[in-house]
């Protein structure tokens, strides 16, 4: 067996032959200075690339009884770089004949060029990473965690110094290990959670139809079509799969556009790249000593990212966006409950029948317009956390929280998801695709209805409004927001400790530059979760509106009526009529289909301080958590002539005290999501029996944690 370039024979009882090396690195990473000491600085070979008049250095050498044979490829920024020397190198890399790639990556300046190894971990091949110059490194005060970039990248790392001779045999004994292994690591780059999103759907459409290509998994042929990999697509051209895969591929490229200012997806995957390179730095390097110059981002991040200053200003942010939520909510809700008022007494005043006029007045109109009151408070949270999410700073808060979430036994990324659900539960749990830990992952799905989502906002809004003035119910609603993620911190530890056991996943995500915030992706997010919101209220809660007056006013107790209608006759006062028709109609409210549900769960909820209708309600909310409001508005304005903005807050407060609006605070906070969410929860979780696990965990821990704030509550403020 010999080196085809240098001609060395190697000896047969050797039984090896040579291990083809392509060296890949950007320009003055030390590659040369690398190779020399490799190779004994002799048995090199220079010449030109077939084709061109660029140099090609070639090395073939002994080490340990094995044959190497290292191509120096010109140096390169990228891949998809434009100069002659960076073409040939991207043509070698994609198409040329090799067993491994050798990355030389300058320790000095591991961010920059990264940016590089992501682009060569997508091509699917093995590879090793040398870390040169870590004698520079470390006399620059750089530390890098050597063991979290080898879980992060998903490649062997070496630490080297080429100058100084120090890790070249490590180096060697690797490449040999790797080439000569028979499956080689999968890349475990994570990308932005658009992107994140469509990979998966892409991923999981192959892994339906049982596809395969090469040795490649089916997220990487997700990723290398939705990259436009021209290699990858030319190959699988004539497959009929493409069939079904092209219209696919389009629609995520749509999605995956609207997240970005560009339609170009080399930029998109430059910034992708870029963003990555910039969180992997950050997870694996620390600087003991300042760096000589700033960038704006950087000066941002000491800020934002201070390990004294960071939480408490993320803290503060939230704050004023649930401030805001609430007073800036508030002011257009009294004109739009007076304009749903004035609208059902409009179409009243053309309905002769009694039944239809209360069943389109007060069942579909009352019902309804209970839920559209609070699409203000809707569109400011939405807003809120698209400009989190857009000017980059949700990234640095997820970094930044990693250290505390891990204390939960929660990852890092968890965030994401995390904060999703305090808009809404569903793409919450989508977005917990991105863990690839299934412990991880599940822990997270299983508290992620402890995050109180939008759906949730108007009955804190109606019951804070309802017990504590203006100025202290923006932080009452707040508190409810920590107080739920908070409780939900505690059940992952627990999950952790005793369900969910094992090591933790390393944590790397996107960290882009701050921008300034898109409107154009702003009003994306916002109009299409109120549309939603919307779409929601004109159907499902529409007609849970309907369901909800029909189980309110069925059946018919004629006796009550008779009972009552003659007493109303002897009275002599109007005061005393208008108490007689309250009584009839709560006597007939008990009597329906509604009442005798509550009655039949009241013991169940009696330790918390509901009565039947606080059952009903919260009952209803699991179809919608929007629906305890309307249910409520159902249930307490039932005779009701004139419905202000604050005649159910003054009903409410008239009926309940404050232990009781406590305690059922706390429960909505916890109790099972809505249906839709649920039917996602196990769809992400994987089977029924998962569903069955989060109703026993969420309706255990409801129930418990607002018994005692009951209890707590009456011990403070009394009955």
């Amino acid at each position: 067996m010999s080196c085809s370039s240098c001609k060395i024979e190697t000896p047969k009882e050797y039984g090896v032959g040579a291990v083809k090396i392509a060296l890949a690195g950007q320009p003055n990473v030390g590659k040369s200075m690398l190779i020399n000491a490799m190779s004994g600085g002799n048995r090199v070979k220079v010449g030109n690339f077939s084709g061109v008049t660029v140099d090609k250095m070639e090395v073939c050498f002994e080490h340990h009884c094995h044959l190497f044979d290292l191509i120096d490829l010109p140096g390169t920024y990228s891949i998809d770089g434009f100069t002659k020397e960076e073409k040939v190198a991207r043509d070698f890399l994609l198409n040329g004949e090799y067993d491994l790639i050798l990355n030389v990556v300058d320790a000095t300046n591991l961010q920059r060029n990264l940016l590089l190894t992501t682009e060569l971990l997508e091509l699917n091949k093995k590879m090793v990473l040398a870390l040169n110059m870590m004698d520079e490194a470390e006399a620059d005060g750089i530390k890098i965690d050597k063991e979290q970039l080898e879980k992060i990248l998903g490649v062997k790392v070496v630490f080297v110094s080429a100058k100084r001779g120090e890790g070249i045999d490590e180096l060697l004994d690797t490449m040999h290990e790797i080439a000569e292994s028979s499956q080689r690591a999968h890349s475990r780059l994570i990308y932005s959670d658009p992107l994140e999103e469509e990979i998966i759907k892409v991923r999981k459409f192959l892994d339906e139809k049982g596809f395969s290509y090469r040795d490649w998994t089916n997220r990487e042929v997700a990723i290398g079509l939705l990259f436009e990999q021209e290699k990858l697509y030319k190959e699988l051209h004539d497959n009929p799969i493409m069939i079904e895969l092209y219209p696919m591929i389009r629609e995520a490229l749509e999605h995956i556009y609207t997240h970005h200012e560009t339609k170009d997806i080399k930029e998109i995957r430059a910034n992708e790249h870029a963003a990555i390179a910039r969180g992997v730095a950050l997870e694996v390097v620390q600087q003991n000593q300042a760096p000589n110059s700033l960038t704006l981002t950087q000066k941002i991040d000491s800020i934002l990212l201070n390990k004294y200053l960071g939480i408490p200003i993320f803290l503060f942010m939230m704050w004023a966006l649930f401030w805001l939520t609430f007073e800036f909510g508030n002011i257009p809700m009294e004109y739009i409950d007076a304009a749903i008022t004035a609208f059902g007494d409009f179409v009243g005043g053309y309905i002769v029948d009694d039944e239809i006029r209360s069943l389109i007045v007060d069942g579909i109109i009352a019902g309804v317009g209970a839920v559209l009151l609070f699409l203000p408070n809707i569109v400011i949270l939405y807003i809120g956390i698209a400009l989190l999410e857009t000017t980059g700073y949700m990234s640095r808060v997820a970094f930044l929280l990693d250290g505390f979430f891990h204390k939960f036994g929660l990852h890092g990324k968890s965030f994401i998801p995390l904060v999703t659900g305090f808009g809404c539960t569903v793409p919450a749990y989508m977005a917990a695709r991105t863990l690839k830990s299934e412990k991880d992952r599940l822990i997270t799905l299983f508290i992620l209805g402890f995050m109180s989502c939008g759906a949730r906002l108007p009955v804190y809004v109606l019951f804070t409004g309802a017990f504590f003035s203006e100025a202290v119910a923006g932080n009452m609603l707040f508190l409810i927001y920590i107080l739920g993620a908070l409780i939900g911190l505690v059940m992952a530890k627990l999950l952790r400790i005793f369900v969910f056991k094992g090591e933790d996943e390393p944590f790397v995500m996107e960290m882009p530059k701050y921008r300034l915030p898109s409107f154009k992706l702003i009003w994306h997010t916002v109009y299409s979760n109120a549309a939603s919101y919307l779409k929601k209220a004109g159907t499902f809660i529409l007609l849970a509106s309907v369901l909800i007056w029909f189980a309110s006013n069925y059946p018919k107790n004629e006796s009550i009526v008779e009972e009552y209608s003659k007493k109303i006759e002897l009275a002599k006062s109007k005061e005393e009529k208008e108490k007689l028709v309250l009584k009839l109609q709560a006597k007939e409210l008990e009597s329906s289909y509604l009442g005798q549900i509550g009655k039949f769960s009241e013991p169940f909820f009696a330790p918390l301080g509901f009565d039947w209708r606080l059952s009903v309600a919260l009952e209803s909310g699991l179809a919608a958590k929007e629906v305890i409001v309307s249910t409520l508005g159902v249930l307490y304005s039932i005779g009701k002539v004139d419905q202000t903005s604050s005649s159910l807050k003054e009903t409410l407060a008239k009926n309940l005290n404050i232990p009781t609006a406590l305690s059922f605070i706390v429960f909505v906070m916890l109790y099972l999501p809505c249906f839709a969410a649920s039917s996602v929860f196990t769809k992400e979780a994987g089977g029924f029996k998962y569903f069955v696990y989060l109703f026993l965990f969420t309706t255990t821990t409801a129930w418990l944690l607002s018994f005692i704030t009951y209890r707590v509550a009456l011990a403070i403020f009394g009955s």
